[in-house]
C-alpha cells in the first residue's frame, strides 16, 4: 500500500511537470532589442514595398480557398504532427484558450475562436486579434507596430524564400489592406540550431499537446485512484476488472526492471518507474487513435525533455560517492589520462545519457507518425487532388495496407519504446546507487 500511495504521487508530479514544460514558451527568452528592430523593420519595409501600385506581389489566400496543383507529402506530414492551438478531430477544428505575453502589449488571454479559423481545413485565422494571427492552426506575431490592435479582417497569408548566410529561410505575411505583414516564426527553445529562434513574444496557450496530456492524465488518475480504491476494500480478494490488467504490468516492471537493475533498493524506485512506464505507454496509444486529435505529444522534444530531465535529476541525486568517484577521478588510473580522456569523457557522459533518452522517444515516435501520413499521402499524390479518380482508387491500393501494416508496428513501438525508456532509467539509477564491494584478495 505504501508502494501505490509512492506511485500515485509520482504519476501526479510527473504529468504535471511536462505539461507546465510542454507549453509553447517554455524556456524561451524574449528576442534581443537588435533582432527585434531587424523584425520589425523588414516588416515595414515589405509593407511599403507591397502597398504600391505597380509592384509586383505573391497572392493573398487562405488555405484551401484556391485550387492546389500539387501535393507536397511532407509539408502536410510536418503540419500534421506540429503542436497546434486548435485542436482537431479529423479535418474538424476545434477552438483553444490562448495565453500569450508580449513585452510592448502585456498580456493577453482569449480563445482561438477571435481568429474566426475553419472549422473544416488547414485552421488559417480570417482575422488577427492584436496583431497575432492562426496560420495552419499555430499563432504567430505580427512584431510591425503600423498594424492596428484589436480585431482586423485579414485578406489571407503569403510567403517568400530568402537566403541568409547560406540557410534558406521561408517568410510568412499577413495580408492586411493590401499590404503583407511579416510573420515572426513560432519560437524555439534551441535558439536556432535546428532552424528555429526566438521571438518577441511568449506563448503559454493550452495547445493540443497540452490539452493532449491533461486529457490522459485525467484518464489515468480516475483509474488508478479507482484501483487504488479497491485493493483497499477488496484486500483479501482476487483482483478484477481494471485490478487484473493492471497488476500483471506492474508485477513485470517490478521483476524483470526494478530488480534486475536496482537490486536491493528496487522498492525505492519501484513507483517512479511505474509511473513513467504507464504516462509514456498512454500517450503513445493515444496517439494511435485515428481521427481523434492526432496528438503526437511523445514526439515533442519538450515533452521528451522533461522526462528526460526527471531521470537526469533522480541519477544526480542518489548517486552515491562510488559513482561521483568514478566519474571524477577514477582510481586506479595514471592522472595524465584521468585529466585529458577519462573524466572529461565520463562528466559528458553524464548528460548524454538523458539527451539520448530524449531523442531516442521522440525521434521513433515522430518516425511513425511521418511514415503513415505519407502513406496516406498517396491516395492525393496518384489522385492529382481529385483530379484522377483511377489514381485516387489506386492510390488507396497501395497506401491502405501498407498504412495498416505500420500502424500494427507503431502499436508494438508504443509498447517497446515506454519500456525502452523504463528500463534504461532503472539501468542509469542502479549505475549511480550501486554499492561498492572491495575485491577480496
Amino acid at each position: 500500500m505504501k508502494d501505490l500511495r509512492k506511485f500515485l504521487v509520482y504519476f501526479t508530479l510527473i504529468p504535471a511537470i511536462a505539461i507546465m514544460f510542454a507549453f509553447p514558451a517554455t524556456g524561451i527568452s524574449q528576442q534581443t532589442t537588435e533582432n527585434h528592430e531587424q523584425a520589425t523593420d523588414h516588416a515595414m519595409d515589405t509593407t511599403k514595398m507591397e502597398g504600391h501600385e505597380g509592384e509586383e506581389s505573391h497572392a493573398c489566400h487562405f488555405h484551401g480557398d484556391i485550387e492546389e496543383t500539387e501535393f507536397d507529402a511532407t509539408n502536410t506530414a510536418y503540419h500534421h504532427i506540429a503542436d497546434a492551438n486548435v485542436y482537431s478531430i479529423g479535418s474538424f477544428n476545434f477552438p483553444l484558450p490562448c495565453i500569450l505575453y508580449s513585452k510592448g502589449q502585456g498580456m493577453d488571454m482569449f480563445s482561438s475562436k477571435k481568429f474566426d479559423f475553419e472549422f473544416y481545413g488547414h485552421g488559417d485565422g480570417h482575422k488577427a486579434y492584436n496583431r497575432y494571427v492562426l496560420t495552419e492552426s499555430q499563432v504567430k506575431h505580427i512584431v510591425d507596430p503600423s498594424f492596428p490592435l484589436g480585431e482586423a479582417d485579414l485578406e489571407g497569408f503569403t510567403h517568400d524564400v530568402t537566403t541568409v548566410d547560406g540557410k534558406t529561410i521561408t517568410n510568412v505575411y499577413a495580408c492586411f489592406q493590401g499590404k503583407h505583414y511579416l510573420l515572426e516564426a513560432q519560437s524555439t527553445a534551441d535558439g536556432g540550431l535546428f532552424g528555429g529562434g526566438l521571438t518577441s513574444f511568449y506563448d503559454f496557450s493550452i495547445t493540443k499537446n497540452v490539452l493532449s496530456m491533461i486529457l490522459i492524465s485525467l484518464l489515468l488518475g480516475w483509474a488508478f485512484f479507482g484501483i487504488a480504491k479497491a485493493y483497499r476494500n477488496r484486500a483479501t480478494l482476487a483482483p478484477k476488472g481494471l485490478q487484473s490488467l493492471v497488476e500483471p504490468i506492474f508485477l513485470f516492471i517490478q521483476d524483470e526492471v526494478a530488480k534486475p537493475f536496482l537490486g536491493p533498493k528496487w522498492e525505492k524506485f519501484l513507483p517512479m518507474l511505474c509511473a513513467l512506464f504507464f504516462f509514456i505507454l498512454a500517450l503513445n496509444l493515444f496517439g494511435q487513435i485515428p481521427f481523434l486529435g492526432g496528438s503526437n505529444v511523445t514526439g515533442n522534444l519538450a515533452v521528451t525533455a522533461v522526462l528526460a530531465l526527471v531521470a537526469f535529476v533522480v541519477v544526480t541525486i542518489n548517486g552515491n560517492k562510488h559513482y561521483w568517484s568514478h566519474i571524477v577521478w577514477m582510481p586506479g588510473v595514471p592522472a595524465i589520462i584521468k585529466i585529458l580522456i577519462l573524466t572529461p569523457v565520463e562528466i559528458l557522459g553524464v548528460f548524454i545519457k538523458p539527451f539520448t533518452l530524449m531523442l531516442r522517444l521522440f525521434a521513433n515516435i515522430t518516425a511513425g507518425h511521418i511514415v503513415v501520413l505519407s502513406f496516406v499521402g498517396l491516395i492525393f499524390v496518384f489522385g492529382k487532388m481529385g483530379q484522377s479518380v483511377a489514381g485516387a482508387a489506386g492510390g488507396f491500393l497501395v497506401a491502405a495496407p501498407l498504412t495498416m501494416f505500420i500502424m500494427a508496428i507503431e502499436l508494438l513501438v508504443a509498447f517497446i519504446q515506454a519500456y525502452v525508456f523504463t528500463l534504461l532509467v532503472a539501468s542509469y539509477i542502479g549505475a549511480a546507487t550501486e554499492e561498492h564491494h572491495a575485491e577480496k584478495h
